[in-house]
C-alpha cells in the first residue's frame, strides 16, 4: 500500500485535499490521471448498466433532499457507529474496530491491546452512538427548521423520485433506475488511503420488481452474476475476487438477501459491492412519511402494488484504488526492476504515447498525436532518454508507445511498443490507425 500511496501522488493520480495547509483527513483531489481513470470506470459502469439496457435508465438527483427523507429512511434515529474515545492518546475510534486499528502513540499495538496493556491509565470511554450524516442549515436562519443533512447514499432520492421516473421513461416492472453521484459520511476513522473517506462517489441502481413469487430470488441471483461478471470485464484478476453471502444475523430486517463482492487488497478481503433484495421496504416507509402514493398499477394484470427492490451499490473510489491495486505490478527488464501499471486498455487514463527519439523529430510526431487524440487519450513527450520515457509510461499504465525515430523519415514507419512485454514492432504510419482500433476495440 505505501508503494502505490506513493505512486498514485508522484505520478499524478490522487492527492491528499488541502495539502498545503496539512490536510484533511478523509479527503482527496484528483490529478489528471487520476480524473481520466475515474471517469473511464464511471463510464464503463454507465455503459454497461444504462446504455447496453433497454429496462433501466439513468437519473442525477441533488445531493441535499428534504430532511424527511432521512428521517423515513431511518437515517436520522439509526445511521450510526460505535464510538470510543481514549483518555490518554486523546485519539477517537469505532468501538467495533479497536482490535485492529493501531494505537496512535504505540503502533505495534492495536487500541484494544493498548487499553489493556496500560490497564486504568490507558482506559477508553464508554461506547456511545455517532450519527454518520454531515449536518448543513439551508436558509439564511440557523435553527432546527432549516437544518438539513448531505446525502449519505444515493439510493433515497431514487425511491422518492421513482414515481416521476416511471412516468416518465414509460418503464414497466421489473425495471432499474441507476445513479453516479457523490455521497458523504462522518466517518469515526476514514483509513485505508480512499477506501474509507468522508466525501466519495457511489455507483448505484435500484432495479424494481413485484414483491411476491420467485421474482426476488431470481433477480437478486442474476444481479449477483452480473455485478461480479462486471469486475472481471473492468480488468480485474477473477483469483482476487470473491462473493460473500451475509449470514442471517448480518441482514437488515427488511433484507431478504445481501451479498458483498470483496476484494484482496494488502490490508484483507474488503466489500466492493453490495447486491442486495431490500424487499418493498423503502418504498413502503417515503409512502408513510410522504402521505404519497408510491405504488405501481400493472396495467395488463389490473393489478396495484408497492414494488420490491434489488439494489446494487458500489463506490467509485474504491473501484478505483482496486483498479490500481490489482494493476500494480514490479518485474525486471534487463536487469533492471521495474513499476508497472497493467490497466486493461479501455480505463488506461493514457491510452498511447507519441514519442520522437529526439527533440528534433517532434513536429512529425505531433502532427500524428493530433491525429489519433480526436480518437483516443493521447500524450506526447520529448523529453528524456526513451528509455526513461517508456519507463514513466510504463508506471502509469499507458499500454502503447509509438516512437518517432530516424529511419521513420525514410521508410514511413514507426515502433510500437507494447506495456506489460516490452515488445516492440514496426509498422506502418498509414497503417498505425487499424493496428490501434484491434487493441482498443
Amino acid at each position: 500500500m505505501e508503494k502505490l500511496v506513493s505512486l498514485a501522488k508522484r505520478r499524478g493520480f490522487i492527492f491528499q485535499s488541502s495539502e498545503i495547509y496539512g490536510g484533511i483527513n478523509g479527503f482527496w483531489d484528483y490529478g489528471p490521471l487520476g480524473v481520466e481513470l475515474k471517469n473511464n470506470i464511471k463510464n464503463f459502469w454507465w455503459q454497461k448498466m444504462v446504455r447496453d439496457r433497454s429496462n433501466v435508465v439513468g437519473v442525477d438527483t441533488s445531493i441535499i433532499c428534504h430532511p424527511q427523507t432521512w428521517v423515513s429512511s431511518g437515517h436520522v434515529k439509526s445511521f450510526s457507529d460505535p464510538l470510543v474515545d481514549c483518555r490518554v492518546c486523546k485519539g477517537r475510534f469505532r468501538a467495533d474496530h479497536i482490535s485492529t486499528l493501531p494505537c496512535p502513540n504505540k503502533p505495534s499495538l492495536s487500541v484494544e491491546a493498548c487499553a489493556v496493556e496500560k490497564k486504568g491509565e490507558g482506559e477508553l470511554t464508554e461506547i456511545r452512538q455517532f450519527n454518520l450524516m454531515f449536518e448543513t442549515f439551508v436558509g439564511a436562519v440557523k435553527d432546527d427548521s432549516a437544518r438539513a443533512y448531505l446525502r449519505p447514499e444515493t439510493c433515497q432520492s431514487i425511491f422518492t423520485q421513482f414515481k416521476n421516473i416511471q412516468t416518465v421513461s414509460r418503464q414497466k416492472i421489473p425495471f432499474g433506475i441507476a445513479q453516479i453521484g457523490k455521497s458523504f459520511r462522518n466517518e469515526v476513522t476514514p483509513r485505508n488511503f480512499i477506501f474509507r473517506s468522508r466525501e466519495f462517489e457511489q455507483m448505484e441502481m435500484e432495479f424494481f420488481i413485484k414483491p411476491e413469487g420467485d421474482e426476488g430470488q431470481k433477480w437478486y441471483e442474476y444481479w449477483v452474476d452480473q455485478r461480479f461478471q462486471w469486475f472481471i470485464d473492468l480488468g480485474i484478476r477473477a483469483s482476487h475476487l470473491r462473493k460473500r453471502p451475509h449470514d442471517p444475523d448480518e441482514l437488515a430486517h427488511y433484507a431478504q438477501g445481501c451479498t458483498d463482492v470483496e476484494y484482496e487488497f494488502p490490508f484483507g478481503f474488503s466489500e466492493l459491492e453490495g447486491i442486495a433484495n431490500r424487499s418493498n421496504y423503502d418504498l413502503t416507509q417515503h409512502i408513510k412519511g410522504s402521505g404519497k402514493d408510491l405504488s405501481y398499477f400493472d396495467d395488463q394484470t389490473k393489478e396495484k402494488f408497492v414494488p420490491a427492490v434489488i439494489e446494487t451499490s458500489l463506490g467509485v473510489d474504491r473501484t478505483l484504488l482496486t483498479v490500481l491495486a490489482d494493476a500494480f505490478t514490479e518485474d525486471e527488464i534487463g536487469g533492471e526492476a521495474r513499476t508497472l501499471l497493467k490497466l486493461s486498455p479501455h480505463i488506461a487514463p493514457i491510452k498511447i504515447a507519441f514519442l520522437p527519439l529526439s527533440k528534433k523529430l517532434a513536429e512529425p510526431v505531433e502532427r500524428i498525436e493530433e491525429k489519433f487524440r480526436k480518437k483516443y487519450a493521447t500524450d506526447f513527450d520529448a523529453v528524456g532518454s526513451i528509455g526513461k520515457r517508456y519507463r514513466r509510461y510504463d508506471e502509469i499504465g499507458t499500454p502503447i508507445c509509438v516512437t518517432y525515430d530516424f529511419q521513420s523519415e525514410e521508410d514511413h514507419q514507426v515502433t510500437v511498443r507494447h506495456r506489460d512485454t516490452t515488445h516492440q514492432e514496426r509498422v506502418a504510419i498509414d497503417q498505425l490507425e487499424s493496428y490501434l482500433e484491434k487493441i482498443f476495440c
